[in-house]
Parts: C-alpha cells; sequence; structure tokens
C-alpha cells in the first residue's frame, strides 16, 4: 500500500488500464474460448497488451486472471493447475509493468450462494483461497475484487485473500440504473456497499462495469464519495454495448470517454481507467486529460509556444 499511497500523493490522480477482455478478443479470442488460458498457451499476447496500456501511460495495470477461479474453468474444460495459470497471469503483467503498479483481478465465480444457488460461504472462500495462492505467488503490488454484484461473495474473496496474504486489496462493485438510482444485480446501493466494506478496512473501492455509462458513473462515484475518504477506484465501460454485424461492440471513442474526465475527477475518482470495450488509445486520452487538469499551466506553456513558432 505503501507504494500506491507515494503514487497517489505524487500525482493526485492515478491512471489505470482497460479492458482486458475485449481487447484480447479484438486481438485473437474467439468467441466461446476461455480468455484466462492464453497465460499459459499465448503468454507473449498477454504481457503485449500489458505493455500497451502501459505505453498509454497506465500507473497500474491488472492481470489477466478475472475468471481463473476453479468454478469457472471447469465451466470451460478447463484441466490444467489453477494456481499455476494465476501465477503465470500475475508474472506476465509484471514483466511488462516498469513503474506501474500490478494489481491482481478476481472476479465473481459466475455460481449463487445458498438459497438461490448450490454454494455456501465455505465453499466459495475455498475456491478463492486456491486462485489467490496463486496470484501471491506471482507478488503483485495488490489485488483488486472487481465486477462483483453480490455483497457475499466480496466477503468470501476478501476473507479468502485475508486468510491466503497480506497484499492491500481493493473491491469494485458494477452497478445498474434504475427507477430508484443506482444498485447492483442483488440490490445493494453505492451507499451500503461503501458503509459494508469500509468497516472491513480495505485499501480502495469503487466501481466498474455494469448497465451504465461514464457519465453515470460520476454520479456513482459522487455517491460513494459522500460516505468514504477511501481512493475510489473507476472503471467505465466504452459506452453501452451494441450488437453490430452480430457482434458486440461499444461505442464511445476514446475523445467521447476521455471527455469525461475533469467531471470524474471533480467527484472524487482517484484511479480512473476502462472496462469493457476500452483499449490502450482510451488509456493514452485519459492520461492525456488526468495530466492536463493538473498542470494547466503546462498545456497554456505548449499553446504559447506553438504560436509563437
Amino acid at each position: 500500500m505503501d507504494k500506491l499511497q507515494k503514487l497517489l500523493k505524487q500525482k493526485k490522480v492515478l491512471v489505470a488500464d482497460g479492458a482486458w477482455g475485449t481487447e484480447l478478443i479484438k486481438r485473437e479470442l474467439s468467441s466461446g474460448e476461455f480468455p484466462e488460458i492464453y497465460n499459459l498457451e499465448t503468454p507473449s499476447l498477454v504481457k503485449q497488451i500489458a505493455k500497451d496500456y502501459v505505453d498509454a501511460g497506465a500507473d497500474i495495470i491488472l492481470t489477466n486472471t478475472f475468471g481463473a477461479n476453479k468454478l469457472k474453468l471447469k465451466r470451460t474444460g478447463f484441466t490444467g493447475n489453477v494456481f499455476d495459470i494465476n501465477k503465470a497471469g500475475v508474472e506476465l503483467s509484471k514483466e511488462a509493468a516498469g513503474e506501474a503498479l500490478v494489481f491482481a483481478s478476481i472476479g465473481p465465480t459466475g455460481e449463487l450462494l445458498k438459497p438461490l444457488g448450490n454454494f455456501d460461504e465455505a465453499d466459495f472462500i475455498e475456491v478463492f483461497s486456491e486462485q489467490v495462492k496463486g496470484l501471491a505467488q506471482g507478488k503483485p503490488d495488490g489485488i483488486i475484487i472487481e465486477t462483483m454484484s453480490d455483497v457475499k461473495e466480496a466477503l468470501c474473496v476478501l476473507e479468502a485473500v485475508r486468510r491466503t496474504s497480506s497484499l492491500p486489496v481493493g473491491i469494485s462493485f458494477s452497478f445498474n440504473k434504475g427507477h430508484k438510482g443506482f444498485a447492483t444485480m442483488m440490490g445493494s446501493s453505492p451507499e451500503q456497499i461503501v458503509k459494508t466494506f469500509a468497516a472491513k478496512k480495505i485499501d480502495i473501492i469503487g466501481a466498474n462495469c455494469g448497465s451504465v455509462t461514464i457519465e453515470d458513473m460520476i454520479d456513482v462515484a459522487r455517491a460513494m464519495r459522500k460516505f468514504t475518504s477511501l481512493p475510489l477506484w473507476i472503471k467505465a465501460n466504452a459506452g453501452l454495448p451494441l450488437l453490430k454485424d452480430k457482434k458486440t461492440v461499444y461505442p464511445q471513442t476514446p475523445g467521447e470517454i476521455s471527455s469525461f474526465i475533469p467531471e470524474l475527477i471533480e467527484a472524487g475518482a482517484k484511479i480512473i481507467g476502462g472496462c469493457c470495450g476500452t483499449t490502450p488509445e482510451h488509456i493514452r486520452k485519459i492520461r492525456e486529460k488526468v495530466d492536463k487538469y493538473f498542470k494547466p499551466e503546462e498545456k497554456q506553456i505548449k499553446q504559447e509556444d506553438t504560436k509563437n513558432v
């Protein structure tokens, strides 16, 4: 956490990376394939995506380990080692990171806890502990539990992290917008999420993905900021997905996404990146906007130098 706090103090707002899944699909991943298997089968591609985000100006990059838990892997027919695929995911991002921090990504299982599903909390804690062991062996700078919708499942991940490692940990939920405001799929509001997890002494809290736009994320950030001083992590999709030529596309351009960055900063966001549909170019534009927000005098100097040429 010292590294993160030092960077935040130095830069005030940090830039995180963009999407991994949609970026892999764009480059090579076929429909129905399991993205995390590329950590073992095509590591050069995974490393290149990490490097592209670093080159775009990201202060924090994630790992290609979002779905690398036993329950998700089992549904794909994967018969390899959960430990290995997670350790490799961290190592590949670290090889590309340079000065950037690496936060290991943990996503949901895709299953439900009892009474809605077939698993209890002990099952989930065991599943996530297995994943965390592999991630921790790769020596990331922290862990981000992301795209969560169920508070109970997120608490299981947090328990697994705390049992298995001493790494800094952040939690990010996905929200949808309804007539009563923002809530997760399981009905939790931003206020409820913040109050629940701030009490657990986490290091970062925020929102990513979901059926919302970056404009909506500004409101989510404002809602969360009312109840916490923790660093807010915000990673919006590149707009709401559309079906075009039988393919899912995310319509917001790098310029459109980055135009909302000043408002997002003013709403309280401290770590800003992108989720589904965002690319290294989106992150490059976000980097430019963040830098100009805190150094407007440099922008003015550059404009004056151009005029004098």
